[in-house]
């Protein structure tokens, strides 16, 4: 085994988190049916050869599309060395910014940071990590010739069934492309500690069947404008498998966000406005008497947060949020994802053995 395939082998484990997700069971067949006839009409003939002749044609653009973009963006990504995990990142700006993943540099400072396309490895360090959204911005120490910032697009423009390519060092293996499509939008994901996981409840993120394996975390998700449109981050697993990879699922954080994240960390070295809402508390989950979960306790409420001005205290168990039922923190983070600071919404909750309700305007994390 030569050196390469050693480096790939030990870095594997780390540095593209798993989610676990109910998969719903059964199975889908389709017949292949159209076009059976056992003796077609003449005049279908000439329809059949016409398509024929017309499908390698469109292939042959599709691929070139791709080859296009490739060549527009990879060149834009890169691969983050830290001294324990080996990730993605997309180059952010001209002066040598790198957006990537937060669990990628984990609790790591200083990376080698090798260009995808290739070249010779450039010093870089950690500007700033944010990890409630998953996303860290690091610098390279010396900027070389031709860095190529990548073309961040619209969030809003995102579409179902929108071809995409994922580019990054899968396990180690430097400059791979993916590809699939866009599953769905506005997914709202949490993502474990274990592993290093930062335990990140992310909203509005992109689902793609673009294959997501470790090693992609922080790299690009791509249209076929060449425009970055999200950063890949989790990949899903079956629970029922043993947490095994779900093939076909993964998320990406949307552009939007990366933007509004890397910019104020390039501006002020932190994140000063989150755009997420919050309730303002420390909760832990609680238990019924069946030792299933039943809501989030109050352990703390912020004195002048959104929970305390509207009468919540200690003790008061939180069991719903607007329409969404909160059964763990989880599911209450999950449901802050979607809401955004300034929103008023109705919170149940359980005070000794009465059912209470306040309005509360959400504040900000």
């Amino acid at each position: 085994m030569d050196a390469s395939h050693a480096r790939t082998r030990t870095r594997t484990r780390t540095r593209t988190r798993r989610i676990a997700l109910p998969l719903a069971a059964g199975v889908c067949a389709a017949a292949l049916t159209a076009g059976c006839s056992a003796e077609p009409a003449p005049s279908a003939a000439p329809e059949r050869s016409t398509a024929q002749a017309a499908a390698p044609l469109a292939a042959n653009d599709l691929q070139d599309d791709y080859q296009t973009v490739i060549r527009n963006v990879l060149p834009s990504v890169v691969q983050i060395d830290a001294s324990q995990s080996l990730g993605s990142g997309v180059v952010y700006d001209e002066r040598g910014h790198i957006v990537t993943n937060a669990h990628v540099v984990g609790r790591e400072k200083t990376f080698k940071v090798t260009a995808a396309t290739g070249g010779q490895a450039v010093a870089a360090r950690l500007v700033s990590s944010y990890p409630e959204q998953d996303l860290a911005v690091i610098r390279l120490e010396s900027v070389p010739d031709g860095l190529k910032p990548a073309r961040f697009g619209d969030s809003a423009a995102v579409e179902m069934g929108q071809i995409v390519l994922a580019m990054g060092s899968p396990l180690g293996l430097s400059g791979s492309v993916t590809q699939g499509i866009v599953s769905a939008t506005g997914r709202t994901v949490s993502e474990g500690r274990t592993g290093g996981g930062t335990g990140a409840t992310i909203g509005n993120m992109v689902q793609t069947s673009a294959a997501i394996n470790p090693g992609n975390s922080g790299g690009a998700l791509v249209d076929l404008d060449s425009e970055v449109i999200g950063i890949p981050t989790l990949a899903a697993t079956d629970p029922e498998l043993g947490g095994s990879a779900a093939p076909g699922i993964g998320f990406a954080i949307p552009a939007s966000m990366v933007r509004t994240v890397a910019d104020q960390i390039i501006k002020d070295g932190k994140v000063t406005d989150s755009g997420r809402a919050a309730l303002d508390i420390t909760g832990r989950t609680v238990l019924d008497d069946e030792y299933e979960p039943a809501g989030v306790a109050v352990v703390e409420a912020e004195a002048g947060g959104a929970a305390a001005d509207a009468g919540l205290r200690a003790g008061d168990v939180i069991t719903r949020l607007a329409d969404d039922d909160i059964t763990t923190i989880t599911s209450l983070a999950e449901s802050l994802a979607g809401r955004a600071p300034g929103d008023r919404v109705t919170v149940t909750y359980v005070r000794g053995a009465e059912t209470r309700k306040a309005e509360v305007t959400l504040g900000e994390m």
